[in-house]
Formats: C-alpha cells, structure tokens, sequence
C-alpha cells in the first residue's frame, strides 16, 4: 500500500515538489528499481484474454516478458537501473499481509462466479486482483537480470527501504516505484511510473523529498508522524482523520504524542495499542545492507546464455 493518500496529498499542498518528463530525462542516471512491485506491475499488465503469458509447459512468462522489454528500453534511453528484491517482511507488517491475503481470497471467489457467469470483464478484474509475486517469480528475473548484465541486491526486509538506503548512500540518483513510502524511509528523490509510462502513455513523475518538505512547512521527523497518520503498511491509522486534517494537526502539534494529547479520543478513534512509535522507529533506522555491502556492477551482457535461457528454457521466439 505504502502511504495512503501522500500522492494526493503532495500534488494538493506541494505541487513544485513534482516534475513530469519523459524516461530520455534520466539519462546517465542510476536508479533503485523495486522489484517486485515492477514484477507485480508486468504479471497485471502482460495478459492475454484476461490471463497471464505461459509458455508450451505451462509456466508463467509474463513477468519475464516485461523485465526483458522494460529493462533494455531504461538502458536504451541511458539508464543505469539496479533491481532490489524484498527480503523477508518485518513482523510489524503481518497485519497488512493478512489483510491482503483476504482480499485474495475474496476476489478467488469472486473470479468463480464472473467464469459461472460468463462475465468476461468481471473475470479479469477479479483475476488482477488474485496476481501475487513468489519466489519463483523472483528466482527468474534474477537469473534474467544476471545474464544482462544488470545488478541486483536482495534487501534484508523492504525493497523500498534498501532503494532509500542506496540513494543516501549516494549509489544511485533516485528509487524507482509506486510505492510512496520510499520518501519515509529518506530518498530524496522518487520516481514513479518509471517501468510503465510508455505502456500506459503516463509521463514520469519525479517526487523531490527536500521540495516536499517545504513545500508542507514541516521537517523530516514531522513527516515521517504525518506518514502514520495517514496510513502505513505498519500500523493502523485514527479514524476519521483524512490527508488535509492530518497535516494541519501535524503542523499545529508537530507530534503524534502531541496531538494525542489534543484531540477529542472520542471523535476520533484512536487504535488500542497503537503501535506508531515503533513504526516510526521502524522508518528511522529499517533493516538494510550497509555501503560497503553492495558492489553495483553493469556489465555486458551473456546474448548467448540469454538465448539458452529465454528460448531454449522458457519458449520466447
């Protein structure tokens, strides 16, 4: 999910904070790219009557199709991207899996009875609903990657976490995902709509922390509170706080524990337990591989062992 809202948000209260262009903007730049919300992306996207590619085994090659295509049209326009894949999730985040995993299940049941009803539309929308990224998944567009020449690092936990982490680093410009939360977890610059854009005819939208900042008239610790009232993957939210409110109690208290002391608890509901200051500390200091823990190399790439492995193995032409 990331953060709710913070898009809307930002365009609303802190428009110069956004830049629109085009892929030909970034050339020469090296980007984070999050890899599994890209294969999550290409597993939507890349379908045909409503289901995803396979190959004559049966195997799932959607994802592979749009980390080949996607990939080489980043490098063509100068592009240097390294893909960093999630590791295991933070426990603080089981919640927000559970509830995902019920949505699933929901639109399983949902897809049965669209297939009864002969409703094609309805069919596909469920079945979007039902994509999940597994380890296999990911194992493929590893091994893709590894013939291409292209880097990859596999974070501790967040991918969007250790994307943040290699651009304070200074290792590369900017993160490239959907998720929003990568500015949480401190990169200064974010892009969205990067792996995308030209299927879905978007411009590029880049996201500068910094502008963002000013442009709310907070700080970064600030920002971070104003995150988790608007809603993160680890924690619940107060209810009936919407995006607007949330700043203007943020700038008005400057912290939750603040606002928590200056609110009617009985307008609004505030979760039993709330576990804020541990996700807050959570987006302080995540769980991510130090500098020195990754060597990011563009090499050429294996054509030959590309070829054994996309035609021989998978069944492209």
């Amino acid at each position: 999910m990331g953060i709710h809202n913070l898009a809307k948000l930002i365009a609303d209260q802190a428009p110069t904070a956004i830049k629109e262009g085009e892929m030909a903007n970034y050339f020469g730049r090296k980007i984070a790219v999050d890899a599994s919300m890209s294969i999550y992306q290409f597993l939507i996207a890349v379908r045909q009557h409503g289901e995803n590619l396979t190959n004559d085994s049966g195997e799932t090659t959607s994802h592979l199709m749009g980390m080949f295509y996607r990939t080489i049209r980043m490098i063509e326009n100068g592009i240097k991207p390294v893909y960093v894949f999630d590791g295991k999730p933070p426990q603080m985040k089981s919640k927000e899996l559970e509830k995902r995993l019920e949505r699933r299940t929901e639109a399983v049941a949902e897809m049965s009875k669209a297939a009864d009803a002969g409703d094609e539309e309805a069919f596909d929308k469920f079945a979007r609903r039902t994509v999940k990224v597994t380890r296999e998944h990911n194992e493929d567009c590893k091994r893709l990657l590894k013939l291409m020449g292209v880097p990859y690092v596999d974070a501790p936990t967040e991918a969007e976490a250790q994307c943040a982490a290699l651009v304070k680093q200074g290792k590369v410009y900017g993160v490239g995902t959907e998720d929003m939360d990568a500015l949480t977890f401190g990169a200064d610059v974010l892009v969205r709509h990067l792996t995308f854009s030209e299927a879905r005819k978007m411009p590029i939208r880049e996201y500068s922390l910094t502008k963002v900042l000013q442009g709310l008239g907070i700080n970064f610790v600030e920002f971070t509170d104003l995150c988790i009232l608007l809603g993160c993957d680890y924690c619940d939210s107060i209810k009936g706080i919407g995006q607007k409110r949330a700043l203007d109690l943020i700038k008005q208290h400057r912290s939750i524990e603040n606002i928590l002391k200056n609110i009617d608890t009985k307008k609004y509901g505030v979760p039993d337990d709330w576990a804020y200051e541990q996700a807050r500390q959570l987006f302080k200091e995540p769980d991510v591989l130090p500098a020195d823990a990754t060597d990011l190399k563009w090499i050429e790439p294996d054509e030959e062992g590309l070829v054994v492995y996309m035609v021989n193995e998978k069944g492209f032409s």
